[in-house]
C-alpha cells in the first residue's frame, strides 16, 4: 500500500501544529518520507482536501461493542467500522458484555477476532467476577493477555475493600483501575440530573452528590494504596475540583469526560426524548463550564465517546423504562469540538483524544516522522455537517446528535497498513 496525503498541517503529539503544509508518503505502513511537493510513485493513492489536519489516530477509552452476548445492538465487527468512520484508529473496550469479559480466553477472543482490521482493540477485563462487585478476578492472567485495564464500568464498585484490594492488586502487575463514580443507593431509580429541570419533568433525579461522595471515598483508597485510579465519565464541577486538588497532592489519578457531556445540559430531557437519557446524567451548565476547564488545564486527561448502543426497543418506550445510553463513537470528536471550541483548543481537544489515554494505558504512542508507523488520522475542524441515520455505521441509532449541525469531521484514517477514506 501507498499513499501520498498532499499538503496537510501536522497537529504532532506534543500539541504543536504546524502553520505550513506538508506532504506525507505512506509506503508499507509506514511514513517513508515527509516534505513539500512530493510526487507520487507508482500505484500511489493520492488523497488531498482543503484544510486538512493529520494527527496520530485517535484512541477512543471508553467503548462497547456488545460481543459477546449482544450483537444485535452492535458487534465487534460493525462497532470498528462505526469507530473507523468516527475518526478512531484504537478503541478501549469495556467488558461488560454477555458473558462479562473476565478471562484470558476473554481478552484473547478479542484481540484475535479484531486482527488484520482498520482500527486496533484495546480490551478491559472485568475487575470483578461477572461484574457483581464481590470478588476480584485473575487479573495478572488477562493482562498477560492484553487486557489494559481493569473496570466494572458502569457497574460502581460499592465495596470499599473491594476497590483497596483491586488497586493494591493492579499496582503489583502495574496496571490501571478504572472506577465509574456513582453511589447507587444515593443515585437509586434516578432517571436524569437532580435539579429544577427533574422537578419540571417530574422524574427522579440523580444527585450530583452521589458522584461526588464516590470519587472522595476513591481519592482516600487511592492515596491509602498508591494504585493508580481512573475516573471514568465524570460529570459535576465539584468532581473536578475533588480531582484538581488530588492532583496537586501527587495522587496518582487521571480522569474522562463523554463528549456529550460537553454539549447537552439537563434541560435537554425537558421533551422527554429518551436519546437524551445517559448516565451520568446531562447536568447544568455550570458543571459543562467546569468541565471544559478541566479539559483546558489538564485536569480531565481524556474525551471519549462512552459508546453505549442500544436496540430500538430499548430506547423507543416511556422514559422511566428506557435504557441509558448513546452511540457516539462517531459524533464524538465533532460533539466536543464543537462545545469546547470556545474554552478548549484544538490541540487541547486532539492531545485528549490521542496521547492522554495511551499515557495512561501504558500504550505505545505514535509519532509522525519518517521511519515511523503511520497510525494517523486526518480531519477537517472547520468542515460543518449533519449526522443523519442514514450517514451513521452504528446498527443502533440512539444518537440526540443526529440532525444537529456539527463543527469538525475525520477525513481518512490509516493503521496496520491499511488507509480507508470516509
Amino acid at each position: 500500500m501507498k499513499v501520498l496525503l498532499k499538503s496537510v498541517r501536522i497537529l504532532h503529539p506534543d500539541g504543536n501544529l504546524e502553520k505550513a503544509t506538508k506532504d506525507i508518503l505512506i509506503s508499507d505502513g509506514k511514513i517513508s518520507k515527509i516534505g513539500s511537493d512530493i510526487k507520487p510513485e507508482e500505484n500511489t493513492e493520492t488523497f488531498e482536501s482543503a484544510g486538512a489536519v493529520v494527527s496520530i489516530g485517535w484512541m477512543d477509552m471508553k467503548a462497547n461493542f456488545r460481543d459477546p452476548g449482544h450483537e444485535t445492538m452492535e458487534g465487534l465487527e460493525n462497532g470498528l467500522m462505526s469507530a473507523a468512520n468516527g475518526g478512531f484508529t484504537s478503541v478501549v473496550l469495556m467488558p461488560s458484555t454477555q458473558p462479562a469479559i473476565q478471562t484470558k480466553t476473554d481478552i484473547e477472543y478479542l484481540i484475535s477476532k479484531s486482527n488484520n482490521k482498520i482500527v486496533s482493540v484495546f480490551p478491559t477485563g472485568s475487575l470483578s467476577v461477572n461484574r457483581e462487585g464481590k470478588d476480584i478476578t485473575e487479573m495478572f492472567d488477562m493482562k498477560s493477555a492484553g487486557a489494559v485495564a481493569f473496570t466494572d464500568d458502569r457497574r460502581p464498585v460499592s465495596d470499599s475493600g473491594l476497590l483497596m484490594r483491586s488497586l493494591m492488586y493492579a499496582k503489583n502487575i502495574d496496571s490501571l483501575i478504572i472506577s465509574f463514580p456513582e453511589d447507587k443507593h444515593i443515585a437509586g431509580k434516578g432517571q436524569v440530573h437532580e435539579g429544577v429541570q427533574s422537578t419540571v419533568a417530574g422524574l427522579k433525579g440523580i444527585p450530583s452528590f452521589s458522584e461526588e461522595l464516590m470519587i472522595s471515598r476513591d481519592l482516600k483508597i487511592c492515596e491509602y494504596t498508591g494504585g493508580r485510579l481512573h475516573f471514568s465519565t465524570i460529570s459535576t464541577a465539584q468532581s473536578v475540583e475533588l480531582i484538581r486538588q488530588a492532583r496537586k497532592k501527587g495522587l496518582p489519578v487521571t480522569a474522562e469526560v463523554a463528549a456529550h457531556q460537553l454539549f447537552f445540559d439537563d434541560h435537554s430531557i425537558s421533551g422527554y426524548d429518551t436519546n437524551f437519557k445517559v448516565k451520568p446524567p446531562f447536568r447544568e451548565q455550570k458543571d459543562i463550564a467546569a468541565l471544559k476547564e478541566g479539559i483546558k488545564d489538564g485536569t480531565i486527561d481524556v474525551i471519549c465517546s462512552d459508546h453505549q448502543p442500544q436496540d430500538e426497543e430499548a430506547k423507543v418506550t416511556e422514559f422511566e423504562f428506557a435504557s441509558f445510553g448513546i452511540a457516539g463513537i462517531e459524533t464524538a470528536f465533532a460533539a466536543a469540538l464543537t462545545a469546547a471550541s470556545g474554552t478548549c483548543s484544538l490541540e487541547n481537544i486532539i492531545v485528549s483524544m490521542t496521547v492522554n489515554p495511551r499515557r495512561i494505558l501504558g500504550v505505545a504512542i505514535p509519532e509522525i516522522k519518517e521511519g515511523a508507523d503511520a497510525e494517523l488520522t486526518v480531519f477537517d475542524p472547520e468542515l460543518e455537517w449533519i449526522p443523519s441515520k442514514d450517514s451513521l455505521i452504528s446498527k443502533s441509532k440512539n444518537n440526540p446528535f443526529i440532525g444537529i449541525r456539527l463543527k469538525g469531521k475525520a477525513l481518512a484514517i490509516c493503521n496496520r497498513g491499511l488507509f480507508k477514506k470516509l
